[in-house]
């Protein structure tokens, strides 16, 4: 043998011959290339690798060729043993390889154009589930589910058995879903990075009591087909021990203990374009398997403990940091996967061989709020400390690369850390943190000297016991561009929480981007009779509008049509009823598809204002049974359906639902009032359940405080589909009224420009609730008096109301009131005047597409021009 073992490096061990100086790519090793610029073909003989390449499936025999081939390869299974999730998984298996065909030729094609790419960094991604959206993009829905159909099987079926991915929980994680949608279908290079999480946030259950129960969520017990394992593609990240600082401001960082990140990757295919995105998700995994001595000696929990420790890093979304060991788990998470995500993007930068200050020419990171934020100084460390940059080029290379997206206006959420647990966890990124907080800090009391409040409010650090790191300003000071994401918020942004920025940056560096989302989900995918609908109305292929959605303006011709008015409702009557079934099969209650569908889904939140919501309906509840049999024959039928999670910590969220749970028992079981009012609260919401929920609501409630949404994106799909809009001037609500007309939207409550002042008037001049309201001190006295359940148990969530009031349900319920009020006329008295409204609302929502904010931000915000796959 003429090498020894020690000669040989692990990490070559299963790697391809290097027998050429290849280079890493996203899909392999890049090729060589002649004289003339031509790829060198790397590997055996090229007629014989290219008589086993194939194209995407297209045709029925070759997709249920494919389909059986991975029931008995993949699977192991036959037809004798086949059921549902079987075929599922073959089917999916199928649409995999037509989506890594596709996947593979766009990673190449980027490669070897070398584009400017956008990354972008989002905690979470709310994906869905994959098989129909997938074959909606591909444009073979209709061919696999005739294959489907040859085999035995129903594809709507299969499509229904597969779970949604639990790698997000609300519109933060839906917002970063649509525009990986949308950048694929805009053919802009764009990757997505997140966490691999094993559990979602958690399965939410409702015990007898009305109490939400949180229960696991492990999405991942059978195999994922849509993701790709990179076992070859891994980072090593440290966390813990200890840093050194030199005079010129690099340093080293040594010891502690080391993790794995693996990659996964989620191809993410462009509708009606070869053009398939990626995301990238990385997993734990310890450095080393286990302690062999501690295992030999008998000693089998610490022989596994270093291992567990690295795999719980991923185990579940958000984990619950109400306590120090959740904090840290929190960090931890979000250090692993920014630490990870920089390294893979600069060994994709390294192989262009460009210098390094040309690192923002090519690479543009946004940060999908605070939560990617440690990626600033987790580059600043790569620059100074790995490739030695001097401090100052290092600074300009980052504040070039990044952007920031602000997702709020209250102050509370904005993201910080303890001192002490950033020292004990990241102590070099502290040190990096520092260095930049006093150089800023010296050019502030230069441009504003002597003001001391200013200092301490712009600072990075937080000054009290103990120290907090401020993440939003962190994010402001590296990032080129900030926006917000609804004109109010972004206007609302500049002039309150970032004020002090603005000021000494000047208005230039704060834009904003309007929320969108993807119309081939939101409603090809999910109401797919009015889609076919605008298509035979406006004359338009599908793959046209669909990737312009101003072009559905066009069904304005037909507003006063009456056939197409007929067409219209009859598309809502049948969504309507697809949800009475699905209520129907889960909850065992029955709705009257004929009665108005008023829905309100959403984070169960104390500003989103579900409360007011429910103190509505209970007004409407008491109304009802006031009135004489007769009487009670002209009211408006409605259905009122809440759905939404309340964060396990989140007290008065969870009595929220706990209050909507017992209320709709009383209302329910009401022979007086059953036959005109009926209250759901629907458990475990979902992208899956919204699919359901979208095109079946008569009217949507968007009902936040003024000035505490910043966009809202829930709004826009109701609309898109139909919805009338109940809400408050506030998020994106006001540029939806701008759209379709504020004729067709039911404003109410006080404007954002007032909320402080009333505020005020709280704290020091209270009025009592029954001086501002009688009727809401009625419907609070009902709930006191235990006639929805346990009295003393609401008592908490009534104070809120009683008390201070932060959230003006007292000031804004009477007004809320006259709105529902006006809803219930135009529904019952003018049924020709309400399609119309809501056929003009779908006309004029082409403004929010998510393809329109995609586009802003490669234009305007990252300097990227598309790069189309031929």
């Amino acid at each position: 043998m003429s090498a020894s073992l020690s000669n040989i490096d692990p990490k070559t061990i299963g790697q391809p011959p290097r027998s050429r100086k290849h280079k890493r790519s996203a899909t392999g090793y890049l090729p060589e290339k002649d004289e003339e610029g031509k790829a060198v073909w790397p590997l055996g003989d090229e007629a014989v690798w290219k008589s086993g390449l194939r194209g995407v499936h297209t045709e029925v025999p070759s997709i249920a060729k494919s389909i059986v081939n991975h029931v008995q390869t993949t699977l192991a299974r036959q037809a004798y043993n086949l059921d549902n999730a079987g075929a599922y998984g073959a089917v999916a298996h199928t649409v995999r390889d037509d989506l890594i065909i596709n996947w593979n030729d766009t990673q190449m094609h980027y490669t070897r154009k070398a584009p400017k790419r956008a990354y972008y960094l989002s905690l979470e991604f709310l994906m869905g589930r994959t098989l129909d959206n997938a074959l909606l993009n591909l444009g073979t829905k209709d061919a696999y589910k005739e294959s489907v159909a040859k085999l035995g099987f129903n594809v709507e079926d299969l499509i229904d058995s597969e779970r949604d991915a639990a790698l997000g929980n609300g519109g933060l994680g839906r917002l970063a879903a649509c525009y990986l949608d949308s950048s694929a279908s805009q053919e802009i290079p764009l990757w997505g990075y997140g966490l691999r999480y094993e559990y979602g946030m958690f399965q939410q259950l409702i015990a007898t009591d009305g109490s939400q129960l949180e229960a696991p969520d492990p999405w991942l017990t059978h195999a994922n087909p849509w993701e790709i394992p990179r076992l070859d593609v891994t980072y090593d990240v440290r966390f813990y021990g200890h840093a050194e600082r030199f005079d010129d401001k690099n340093g080293i960082w040594s010891g502690g203990q080391e993790v794995v990140a693996v990659a996964y990757d989620v191809p993410i295919p462009g509708y009606a374009t070869k053009n398939t995105n990626n995301i990238r998700l990385w997993k734990s995994a310890p450095k080393r398997g286990f302690d062999l001595n501690s295992f030999n000696a008998g000693d089998y929990e610490r022989a596994v403990e270093s291992s567990n420790s690295a795999e719980a890093l991923t185990k579940v979304l958000y984990p619950n940091d109400n306590h120090m060991v959740g904090k840290e788990l929190r960090l931890k998470q979000q250090y692993f996967w920014t630490a990870a995500s920089l390294a893979d993007i600069m060994r994709r930068f390294k192989n262009t061989d460009k210098p390094i200050k040309e690192f923002p020419d090519l690479v543009a990171i946004q940060l999908n709020d605070t939560h990617p934020t440690l990626a600033i100084p987790e580059l600043m460390r790569i620059l100074v400390d790995e490739e030695e940059v001097p401090w100052k080029d290092a600074w300009e290379i980052v504040t070039k690369t990044f952007g920031f997206t602000n997702h709020t206006v209250l102050p509370e959420a904005l993201e910080r850390w303890p001192v002490p647990l950033f020292q004990h966890l990241l102590p070099r990124h502290l040190q990096i943190i520092y260095d930049i907080d006093f150089e800023f800090l010296q050019a502030v009391e230069k441009k504003f000297p002597g003001d001391r409040e200013k200092l301490a409010r712009m600072s990075l650090i937080q000054e009290g016991m103990p120290q907090y790191i401020r993440m939003a300003n962190l994010a402001v000071l590296g990032s080129k561009k900030v926006n917000g994401v609804a004109e109010l918020h972004s206007q609302l942004v500049r002039t309150t929480i970032l004020k002090d920025f603005v000021e000494f940056y000047g208005s230039s560096k704060f834009g904003n981007v309007t929320n969108g989302v993807t119309p081939r989900r939101w409603l090809d995918q999910c109401n797919p009779d009015l889609s076919n609908l605008i298509t035979e109305t406006i004359g338009v292929p599908k793959t046209t509008w669909l990737k312009d959605l101003y072009l559905i303006k066009g069904i304005l011709d037909k507003v006063d049509d009456e056939t197409f008015q007929k067409k219209f409702a009859a598309v809502k009557r049948k969504n309507k009823e697809r949800l009475a079934a699905y209520i129907h099969s889960t909850l065992g209650v029955t709705v009257d598809a004929s009665a108005m569908f008023d829905i309100q889904v959403k984070r169960i939140h104390e500003y989103k204002r579900q409360t007011l919501n429910l103190l509505g309906v209970i007004h409407r509840y008491l109304s009802i049974k006031a009135l004489t049999p007769e009487e009670r024959k002209k009211v408006n039928k409605r259905v009122v359906i809440f759905a939404g999670k309340a964060a396990p910590g989140y007290y008065i969220a969870k009595l929220t639902i706990r209050l909507i749970v017992n209320v709709a028992r009383v209302i329910n079981a009401d022979p007086d009032t059953a036959e005109y009012l009926t209250l759901l609260f629907l458990p475990d919401y979902s992208v899956s359940l919204a699919e359901l929920l979208v095109p079946a609501s008569d009217i949507s409630q968007h009902i936040s405080t003024a000035g505490t949404e910043a966009s809202g994106t829930s709004n826009m799909k109701f609309t898109l589909n139909g919805g009338l809009l109940v809400g408050t001037v506030d998020g994106a609500n006001i540029e939806i009224a701008e759209e379709v007309g504020e004729e067709n939207v039911f404003f109410f409550g006080h404007l954002a420009a007032t909320v402080e002042d009333i505020r005020y008037q709280h704290a020091y001049h209270p009025v009592p609730v029954e001086q501002k309201s009688p009727a809401l001190a009625r419907i609070l006295n009902e709930v006191s008096s235990g006639r929805f359940g346990d009295a003393h148990v609401y008592e908490p969530l009534l104070n809120t109301i009683r008390q201070s009031d932060y959230y003006l349900l007292t000031d804004d319920f009477d007004s809320y009131l006259e709105a529902q009020k006006m809803v219930d006329d135009i529904y019952s008295k003018d049924p020709i005047g309400w399609i119309k409204r809501s056929i003009t609302s779908v006309a004029c929502m082409g403004k929010f597409s998510s393809d329109r904010a995609i586009m802003e931000y490669a234009e305007e915000y990252w300097n990227i021009e598309r790069v189309k796959l031929e």
